[in-house]
């Protein structure tokens, strides 16, 4: 299963152009994850060093990419810049679990007590029934 993970709010609070403290629980579901099959996209609006930063961020955390704000594999089949994947983990998306930031001004991030557990059963379903087929 292809999965696009934003950086800033999702795996680390937001403090762009620094990198936030982690999000709880958020590196550990990615490792889960990924051990059980997910290909994981870095998908973010970072560009330049403050990119390099957070991939080596997330690298030195046990997360290896599939692609960074691209997916290698569509150059087959579409010119499109945006990255396809089948489940995209973003605190800007529409219904996404969020906590809220106790910090003076902070913003919310992804709550990953909710996001790693179901994203793990989607990851997992997706590899059986491929194994199945």
């Amino acid at each position: 299963m292809l999965l696009g993970i934003d950086f800033d709010g999702t795996v680390v609070e937001h403090e762009f152009p620094d990198i936030g403290p982690e999000a709880p629980g958020a590196f550990e579901w990615l490792r889960q994850i990924q051990a059980a099959g997910g290909k994981l996209i870095l998908w973010t609006m970072r560009s330049g060093e403050t990119l390099d930063e957070a991939a080596q961020f997330c690298t030195e955390r046990g997360i290896k990419f599939f692609g960074i704000n691209t997916n290698p594999t569509q150059r087959r089949w579409t010119l499109s810049p945006k990255a396809y994947c089948e489940l995209y983990i973003d605190d800007a998306a529409f219904g996404c679990p969020l906590v809220e930031n106790k910090r003076m001004g902070g913003r919310p991030y992804v709550d990953w007590s909710i996001v790693g557990p179901e994203v793990l059963r989607r990851v997992e379903l997706k590899q059986a029934s491929r194994r199945a087929a």
